[in-house]
């Protein structure tokens, strides 16, 4: 078996940046899902989940800001196609064994191009927005181990991260069938 080729999509012949071409794709209907996660100390998770940050509700702050984020990834990352996106999905779950919590988007779309930055990004907004809400009562938080969990359809096919393959949390089923 040949193994193909890899090369930067993002580089033209001469090495300089360029957007894609997508406009010869076919539209398929392609997901991403992202994870990531923010460790802080166990009084810190127990005072957000108590209601005690200063700035209010730090977890729907959070998911409000990654589906936010989601949608501006074309705004932030200069190469990136602006998408139509169907839907964005953040889950925060509370992990007493971290301690913090792990942050999950799923990121769904019918388009030319797969929507993996717009995961990664609502991950990672949503792990800053974290930061930001609970910085007064811990300044030494870490956001660690953002990653592509995996990504569907497209030319590609289907990717699942093996290293992570057992975390990935089902996304909600909004009852439209896809």
């Amino acid at each position: 078996m040949t193994q193909e080729k890899k090369s930067l999509s993002h580089l033209n012949a001469q090495g300089e940046a360029q957007m894609v071409d997508v406009s010869e794709k076919a539209v398929t209907r392609r997901q991403a899902i992202a994870e990531g996660k923010i460790v802080m100390s166990l009084a810190t998770l127990e005072a957000i989940e108590a209601g005690n940050a200063t700035k209010g509700d730090v977890i729907g702050t959070a998911k409000i800001a990654g589906i936010m984020a989601a949608k501006q990834t074309a705004n932030l990352i200069p190469l990136c196609h602006p998408l139509p996106l169907k839907k964005v999905e953040v889950n925060i779950k509370s992990d007493r064994n971290l301690p913090g919590y792990v942050i999950q988007a799923t990121v769904t779309i019918k388009a030319e191009t797969g929507v993996e930055m717009e995961a990664l990004t609502a991950v990672s907004v949503s792990a800053l927005t974290l930061y930001d809400m609970a910085k007064a009562l811990e300044k030494s938080m870490s956001i660690t181990d953002i990653c592509l969990l995996s990504k569907t359809g497209g030319k590609s096919g289907t990717y699942f991260n093996q290293v992570t393959e057992s975390q990935i949390t089902p996304p909600s089923n909004d009852g439209d069938g896809t």
